[in-house]
């Protein structure tokens, strides 16, 4: 295991006390006379890396892969959806380390494919889908996402291709975005006094937000550049800084944007900025006819504007989230969103570690190079809770038996009737020597409360021991997830219940078969 406590320096060398932000949990513990600032690790990328920059100096001790199950520890601002998002976590995390980008991809495909079947031996009806990186970094990435209602998360899928991603990696297909020149109207300036915000103008001047031109006003590494984007679409930060071809991007405060339009927030367009600024346009916009925009002046805005004949952007380009309805990028279907919640991340981290905590090895030429690695982790907590949030019915959980606290659930109708309690022993015994989780419900109750404590709780198989049964030489197995009973001879109900659950643990068909016909 690695330390849940590492020292903040190590945090500073690779840039991430800034992008974690107050996420980061930081404090300070003494040491003799001075303070050393430590972290509470929400993720062990330096950890692990500045361990290997010591204990490897050759490409012959690699490939190798670490992997642990740890504790992590995140500052969440506001804790919620049950174990989804908590300060304290438990997670499987594992970390590759290569001499080339063709073995990272080896490595990284090693563990996609685990991490397929560790999902579908949970149960899980998980869809992976492509993704941001996010403040872990590196070059690419793919999250494990399991369809839910509640979800935190959104995700665009095409059902025709099988295109997934989530929604700030999404990419948008192409589509005519001409708009008919002929049909311009003639460019004015119209009051809109107090009217700043998308639902404002549009209340104000009676038209659809997506018939305005938002102006975005974003600082790119230090310097201003402007986004168009369609009034009922939001930017999309990461592609913008991707078509910007820029490192860091964020919104320019208040007199930047001033500086640049001459008015107030709120009243930024594209036709006659204060100053020249590079104009990035999202493809939507090139559609728009007599579309309404910011004046540069206040409380003023343009109305009849035309994106070729009033403003020429830089370029167009795909700068906004995908919605649901937005064309596939990679075939002709359609994207449909979905919310989902997160159990699994994969990344390529490439040398941005690696070169931060100087990893390196020889190789076998004898020069000395960066590590490339790449990061692997399932939310274990998540991985219940997503379970819980799509495996139940009215009655309560539906566990499979890959994951349930107990494999058999073991109901003697009356416990006080001996013979019915010996029964229920002596089938605990030979189950629980045969390696199956077996519970028994020896509570003196009526059986109706013990049935639905029962489905409540989702115990996979439920055995139930009545008096008219044994005197038949019969019991009760009924399965959670199917409506029907069946009954088995009591002097074949050990073998009988092995078998099955062996069965089932081995290819989980009778679980999956429920889940997959909801």
């Amino acid at each position: 295991l690695m330390p849940a406590l590492s020292p903040l320096s190590l945090w500073e060398q690779t840039g991430r006390v800034s992008a974690f932000g107050d996420v980061l949990i930081q404090f300070s513990v003494k040491r003799q006379n001075r303070k050393v600032p430590m972290v509470l690790g929400p993720t062990h990328e330096e950890v692990i890396t500045d361990l290997i920059s010591k204990q490897i100096s050759s490409y012959r001790q690699m490939p190798i892969t670490l992997y642990q199950v740890q504790t992590k520890f995140r500052n969440e601002e506001r804790p919620r959806f049950g174990v989804l998002r908590t300060s304290e976590f438990l997670m499987k995390d594992a970390y590759s380390f290569d001499t080339t980008v063709e073995s990272l991809g080896r490595s990284y495909d090693a563990m996609y494919a685990a991490y397929c079947r560790i999902f579908t031996r949970c149960g899980l009806p998980f869809l992976p889908v492509e993704a941001e990186s996010g403040p872990i970094g590196g070059d690419a990435s793919h999250e494990f996402m399991i369809p839910a209602e509640n979800g935190e998360d959104s995700i665009l899928h095409c059902k025709q291709c099988g295109y997934a991603a989530n929604q700030e990696k999404a990419e948008i297909g192409a589509r005519d975005t001409a708009g008919d020149p002929a049909a311009a109207g003639e460019l004015k300036s119209v009051p809109t006094p107090g009217a700043t915000t998308i639902e404002q103008v549009s209340s104000f001047l009676n038209c659809r937000p997506e018939k305005l031109i938002k102006t975005l006003i974003y600082l790119a590494d230090g310097k201003p550049l402007a986004v168009l984007i369609r009034g009922d679409h939001d930017a999309n930060e990461n592609k913008v800084r991707r078509a910007a071809q820029v490192q860091t991007l964020a919104l320019a405060p208040a007199e930047v944007i001033e500086a640049v339009t001459g008015a107030p927030v709120g009243f930024a367009g594209p036709v006659g900025l204060k100053q020249p600024v590079r104009l990035l346009a999202d493809r939507d916009v090139q559609a728009i006819v007599n579309g309404v925009t910011g004046a540069n002046q206040a409380d003023t805005h343009l109305v009849n504007v035309n994106p070729g004949r009033d403003f020429q952007p830089d370029c167009y380009a795909d700068l906004r989230n995908a919605v649901d309805g937005d064309p596939c990028p990679r075939c002709s279907g359609v994207l449909k969103m979905r919310h989902a919640i997160e159990v699994g991340h994969v990344f390529k981290l490439g040398t941005k570690y690696s070169e931060a905590l100087n990893a390196r090895f020889l190789d076998s030429d004898e020069k000395l190079k960066p590590i490339i690695m790449g990061c692997y982790g399932i939310g274990i907590n998540r991985i219940i809770a997503g379970l819980i949030e799509t495996s139940h019915d009215d009655q309560g959980i539906v566990w499979p038996v890959s994951l349930a606290p107990y494999e058999v659930l073991i109901c003697p109708v009356k416990i006080t009737d001996e013979p019915s309690r010996k029964a229920a022993e002596e089938l605990c015994q030979r189950l629980e020597a045969a390696g199956v989780e077996v519970l028994v419900d020896d509570r003196d109750v009526r059986a109706g409360v013990k049935f639905k404590d029962a489905d409540l709780i989702g115990f996979p198989l439920r055995v139930v021991i009545g008096e008219r049964g044994l005197k038949e030489g019969k019991i009760e197995l009924k399965w959670r997830w199917e409506a029907a009973a069946e009954t088995a001879p009591l002097d074949q109900a050990a073998a009988q219940i092995i078998e099955a659950i062996t069965d089932e643990r081995r290819t989980g068909k009778r679980f999956s078969a429920w889940i997959h016909a909801r």
